[in-house]
């Protein structure tokens, strides 16, 4: 099957909004994406050092996709790898993943501040998600640096209440309602949130940027020293590697060439984690 093609208009969408939603563009394959979601998290007991998730605060698990042969392959399904070429650029890098039961409100952010290299999430949510139970609301255009409205959502969003007169849920926003199947993805600059969600929502993302060039690598190491928190030692899973195609390979090779230093990292984190509190 060839690699879905965007349009003009969509890709002028995002460039401009920051987003696109595509309705069922995975709902011939949302059963099996489901099962190994839970699958994942059963024989990790839950979240992050192994935490069973109550539905109390969110559980995390990094990287994710990587965790399962059938998650790993999406990266070679021809939609996703279109929408990302299209988007990025044929040699963008995949780039480390989560894997998520997320609980109640979920204040607004940006999930980075890129003004160089684009990155991007899809996130693909397993359970039907409206406005009033917890689904993706985005600030189109928020994304945009330099842009005077974007930099004044970063000086006022944070604290809406005061400076702005409206909660969080208030804010002038675009409800992405979903269903199991569909596909959502956004800038990683782009103001989002989310609210009125229960404690047991199922998401996972495959992030992607753009290759970087040699100066900027330096900056590519700095953002991959965010796994290390996970306590993993690389910024894939051996899964994620070992079923790779070719193709595959051309889209994880730039971050395996730079992800040595985060073996050290997780071991200092694994040390502080372990040291008894003081005080």
């Amino acid at each position: 099957m060839p690699d879905l093609i965007l349009s003009p208009a969509q890709i002028s969408h995002f460039q401009t909004f920051g987003f696109l939603a595509f309705p069922g563009l995975l709902k011939d394959r949302i059963e099996e994406i489901t099962r190994e979601f839970e699958a994942i998290f059963a024989r990790r007991g839950g979240g992050h050092a192994g935490r069973p998730h109550e539905g109390k605060q969110r559980s995390c698990i990094v990287p994710f996709p990587d965790q399962s042969a059938v998650l790993s392959g999406l990266l070679d399904d021809p939609r996703i790898h279109g929408i990302a070429t299209a988007l990025l650029g044929p040699d963008f890098n995949y780039m480390p993943s989560d894997g998520n039961y997320y609980t109640g409100d979920t204040g607004w952010h940006s999930d980075g501040w890129h003004p160089r290299r684009r990155h991007l999430k899809m996130a693909f949510y397993l359970d039907p998600l409206t406005r009033d139970t917890g689904c993706l609301r985005v600030i189109p255009g928020s994304h945009r640096v330099g842009d005077a409205f974007a930099q004044s959502l970063q000086d006022q969003i944070f604290n809406s209440v005061q400076n702005l007169g409206l909660h969080g849920r208030d804010l002038p926003a675009v409800a992405l309602e979903t269903t199991p199947g569909d596909l959502l993805v956004f800038n990683h600059n782009l103001k989002h949130a989310a609210f009125g969600g229960n404690g047991w929502r199922r998401m996972f993302t495959m992030n992607f940027c753009e290759r970087y060039p040699e100066a900027e690598l330096p900056d590519l190491r700095k953002y991959l020293e965010g796994v290390a928190r996970f306590w993993v030692e690389r910024a894939y899973g051996d899964l994620m590697i070992s079923t790779a195609t070719p193709q595959r390979l051309r889209h994880l090779e730039q971050v395996m060439a730079n992800d040595g230093h985060i073996a050290e990292l997780s071991r200092k984190a694994r040390m502080e984690m372990a040291e008894p509190s003081r005080g």
